[in-house]
């Protein structure tokens, strides 16, 4: 961890909500006037997209040790910790992102492909991830152990299944049985690699639909915000002064569950990440500007 260069890691799987959390990172980056090195956890796959089409026919899949360089991700980490500098690449997802990547560096990339590695951002404030293995471990490749806020974002595992069964079928083409057999393959690293951080997490928001998702596999539509409820769980409120009862009178409809915990009405779900998260990244700089000023 490091108070000059601080690291903030957003973990979750595609469709968990990291978006919603990155645009609140966002704004709060904006406001504030800080300068964030960004960091996309889909460029740390170790295969490209025609090459992970082979292994998963030998059973691997994007969720586990085998098909990401946790080592190369600690390492940036751990790097940008103590200097602030690092590389990153980019996973080219869609034909626009090639476009764009192949007319800032003169290259002929493709969908699916990756870019080559380049120097990060100079004078950045932190470095913010996003991505499926911010908090991962795998023997001596430790991620988490370089964060300084770890941002756990998941909905209850029915919901997170009905949600990829709707975007692998409508932006995909996916059929039902194909996805569901690519859940069951999942299975397995999922528990053992990206289920495990969601417990090392500082913050972790969970969506939890209040509409019946007992057989995601049937569902006809995926439960709106509205339809859910959000719970924000604090590892150590006190590590960052949190005060509930600030966040009850801000966040109207919400409710404490446990001490650590606070229920939010799924709609404010970004309006309640921009709340909790604004004074813990602008302590966050605090500190590092007082180390600076020393």
């Amino acid at each position: 961890m490091s108070k000059k260069h601080p690291i903030v890691a957003v973990t979750g799987s595609s469709g968990a909500g990291t978006t919603t959390v990155k645009r609140a990172f966002e704004h709060i980056f904006y406001r504030d006037g800080f300068k964030a090195a960004v960091v996309e956890g889909d460029s740390f796959h170790r295969y490209n997209r025609a090459e992970m089409r082979t292994m998963v026919s030998k059973g691997l899949s994007h969720f586990g040790a085998n098909a990401n360089h946790f080592d190369k991700l600690a390492g940036l980490f751990k790097m940008y910790g103590e200097t602030g500098t690092g590389k990153k690449r980019y996973y080219i997802h869609t034909q626009d992102e090639a476009d764009l990547h192949n007319g800032r560096l003169s290259t002929s990339m493709k969908p699916g492909e990756f870019s080559p590695w380049e120097d990060l951002e100079t004078g950045t404030d932190l470095l913010f991830y996003e991505g499926l293995h911010g908090m991962a471990i795998d023997g001596e490749d430790n991620v988490s152990q370089h964060v300084d806020l770890g941002v756990g974002v998941v909905p209850i595992v029915n919901l997170e299944w009905i949600q990829k069964i709707f975007r692998d079928n409508a932006e995909r083409g996916y059929t039902e049985e194909a996805i569901v057999d690519t859940i069951m393959r999942r299975m397995p690293d999922y528990i053992n690699y990206v289920t495990p951080q969601f417990s090392r997490t500082d913050i972790n928001f969970q969506r939890v639909p209040t509409v019946d998702t007992s057989n995601p596999f049937i569902a006809r539509d995926i439960p709106t915000p509205e339809e859910s409820f959000v719970v924000i769980r604090f590892r150590d409120p006190k590590r960052f002064c949190i005060d509930f009862p600030y966040l009850l009178s801000m966040l109207d409809g919400s409710f404490m569950s446990r001490r650590n915990s606070i229920v939010v009405p799924g709609g404010k779900m970004g309006f309640a990440m921009e709340i909790v998260l604004q004074p813990i990244i602008e302590n966050m700089m605090e500190r590092r500007d007082c180390r600076d000023r020393r």
